[in-house]
Order: C-alpha cells, then sequence, then structure tokens
C-alpha cells in the first residue's frame, strides 16, 4: 500500500500542465464505507504552497492529512486514529471532487464526493 500512496503522489508532483482550476475551503462530503454503509459531514481543505491540509469531521469522527491537486487528479493522504488512508479524486468543471478511499492494510474500497460549499 504504501508503494501506491508514493505512486500516486510522485504522478501528481511530475505532472507538466498546472491546473487552472483551484481547490480550498469547505466542502459538504457524502459517501459510502467499504461495507455499503453511507456516511456525510463536512471537509475543510486549506491550501498551504503547492500542497494543501484536508480536515474531514463525519459524525463524532475526525481525520487529517495532505493533499495535493495535480492537473484534474486530487489526492490525499491522511490519518484516523492510528489507522492511515489514501484517497483519490477527480476534479469535476463545477469544483466537486468525486473519488474513491482506503485505509492502509484493509480491505475494501469506499466512495466519496465533495461539494463546495
Amino acid at each position: 500500500m504504501r508503494s501506491i500512496i508514493i505512486a500516486v503522489m510522485a504522478a501528481a508532483v511530475w505532472s507538466t500542465s498546472a491546473s487552472a482550476q483551484k481547490v480550498g475551503g469547505s466542502y459538504t462530503v457524502s459517501g459510502t464505507n467499504p461495507n455499503g454503509s453511507a456516511y456525510g459531514g463536512t471537509v475543510q481543505i486549506t491550501p498551504v504552497g503547492s500542497t494543501c491540509r484536508i480536515v474531514w469531521r463525519t459524525g463524532s469522527t475526525s481525520s487529517s492529512g495532505v493533499c495535493m491537486l495535480a492537473d484534474k487528479a486530487f489526492a490525499a493522504y491522511y490519518r484516523l486514529g492510528n489507522d492511515h488512508g489514501l484517497v483519490v479524486y477527480q476534479l469535476l468543471p463545477d469544483g466537486t471532487l468525486k473519488g474513491f478511499w482506503t485505509i492502509v492494510d484493509r480491505e475494501g474500497v469506499g466512495t466519496e464526493t465533495l461539494t463546495p460549499r
């Protein structure tokens, strides 16, 4: 899993064309867990130079990580308690981020959509 995270981040760094679109600010999040259950909440993305910080708040759970936009791909590495994970989104023309996430060393993939607030 670590090699997947490194590969995604490396691809983002080596991308040659810059995106005219930006990410940042407050988002509404809706998603599904690997078991199919739904969740919702909010996400805050704070740009920091060429990268960003991201914080999810879903119910009583909070997780945070580092993120990066490269063209229309947006990736985030996050920490949730003692677990680590990766989420990869596609940046849509309206600013919505639609993607998939996983937790390191666990089976399954969840889905997630971030809609600008």
